[in-house]
Parts: C-alpha cells; sequence; structure tokens
C-alpha cells in the first residue's frame, strides 16, 4: 500500500489493534455484485463471498476509500489503483477489503482480497 496515497479515516472503535492482517484473496459470489457502484466506475462490491471454504455475506458497508499513484507511463496524472470497503459481516465481524483496479502487466490474479479481519 502506497501511504502517501492512502486516505485514511480517523480511527475509532473496533481499531486499536484489533485489526488481524490476514492479506488472502477472496471470491466473489458474481450474483450478489453490486450493480449500482459499478454505474459510477466503482467494482460492483459483493454482497457474499467465499473465503476459506466459508460463505461471508456481507451486512453493511461501513466506510468506503481509494488508493491512487502516478501514471506508470509518467505522464503525471493520478489513477485509482484500489478501491477499499470496511464492511461489517451477518457473523458480527468487521472486515477490510480491496480490490485491485490494475494488477500488474502480465498477471491474471486474483482483483479481490480480503486485507485484514475484527472480531
Amino acid at each position: 500500500m502506497d501511504a502517501t496515497t492512502f486516505e485514511a479515516a480517523p480511527k475509532g472503535k473496533g481499531f486499536a489493534g484489533a485489526d488481524r492482517f490476514v492479506s488472502e484473496p477472496i471470491r466473489p459470489v458474481v450474483a450478489t455484485s453490486d450493480a449500482s457502484r459499478m454505474a459510477i466506475g466503482e467494482p460492483g462490491l459483493p454482497g457474499e463471498f467465499v473465503w476459506r471454504g466459508r460463505t461471508v455475506r456481507v451486512a453493511q458497508v461501513l466506510r468506503t476509500w481509494r488508493d491512487t499513484g502516478p501514471c506508470r507511463n509518467g505522464s503525471g496524472e493520478r489513477y485509482v489503483r484500489k478501491h477499499w470497503y470496511e464492511v461489517r459481516t451477518e457473523a458480527g465481524e468487521t472486515m477490510k477489503l480491496y480490490f485491485v483496479r490494475q494488477p500488474r502487466p502480465g498477471t491474471k490474479g486474483p482483483r479481490w482480497w480480503l486485507f485484514s479481519v475484527a472480531r
């Protein structure tokens, strides 16, 4: 994560070191993606996804933000690199997810990742 472009929100309840770093890919349940977000140029946040063999259901989106970075061709423009979502699940967990907007050249890896979990 590029710390110089991270749009951090103020720390609050559930952030005092309670997050467990995960950094694992998740598999969205495509039929549950939020199409309204796609209409404004964002990825469709999945309402459900599979992580470690279990289906996780999103109950509430707590906040969203983006990471940006410079153009890779030197033009001076800035581009969105990751879309971040902090969500509460139906099981009561708080999870931070992100979507990689522009995967590294030549890679076809996962685009949705689970960054951290707090119980």
